[in-house]
């Protein structure tokens, strides 16, 4: 296999297309290897789910379109990226009980804790921003116990 093996798609910033995303990235992380049907896949879909999630209603219409980015290094480190245009980076927010929304970042952090990985923001060069999964393949290659 190549030492990088990278794909990304580009869709419009429209709650139809998280789906649309969700199945980009379990397509092709099962072309690299990754079991359907394990925890991590189920653990990634729910991750890039609410990244997808937030760049469409977290943007305020200033970004017309997100970027999904999945880099495979030297099948060791999986990266998953989220980018939008929209130069505000996510930020915690206060969860009150009642509230419906406002977790996503903290459940992002967890799983990807849990998966022995973390979550990082960098800016890009256009002004935007990109919300990245760095996790070990190992981790989402093989099925948790």
């Amino acid at each position: 296999m190549a030492d990088l093996q990278e794909a990304s798609v580009t869709l419009p910033s429209d709650p139809a297309e998280v789906a649309t995303a969700r199945r980009f990235v379990a397509e092709t992380l099962g072309r690299w290897g990754l079991d359907d049907d394990g925890d991590a896949a189920d653990s990634i879909r729910l991750m890039v789910s609410e990244l997808t999630t937030n760049a469409v209603q977290h943007t305020f219409g200033q970004s017309p379109t997100f970027t999904v980015e999945l880099r495979l290094d030297r099948e060791e480190i999986l990266r998953i990226g989220v980018t939008d245009s929209h130069p505000r980076f996510p930020r915690r927010l206060p969860a009150a009980v009642q509230q419906d929304n406002g977790r996503g970042m903290v459940i992002i952090r967890v799983l990807a804790a849990e998966a022995g990985g973390r979550l990082s923001v960098t800016p890009t060069a256009e002004g935007g921003k990109t919300v990245w999964i760095t996790l070990p393949w190992t981790a989402a290659a093989v099925p948790a116990c």
